[in-house]
């Protein structure tokens, strides 16, 4: 799925900042057009969904609460 995501570049020193206004994620380059491709790939992992590298383990605990 492809989604549109405005996207603010400015020059901080040697260094371009992208930032995504939603989500916000930002990245940076020494260039807009790496500062985009960074940006880019940020964005990918940031919805990429979480994949476990060990099996999750269910639990249960007891826990003292004041009553209400």
């Amino acid at each position: 799925m492809k989604r549109e995501i405005v996207v603010s570049v400015r020059q901080e020193g040697a260094w371009f900042v992208a930032q995504a206004l939603d989500p916000d994620v930002a990245s940076q380059g020494e260039s807009v057009n790496v500062a985009l491709a960074n940006l880019r790939e940020a964005l990918e992992l940031y919805y990429e969904p979480p994949v476990p590298t060990v099996p999750s383990q269910l639990h249960r605990l007891e826990v003292e609460v004041a009553a209400s």
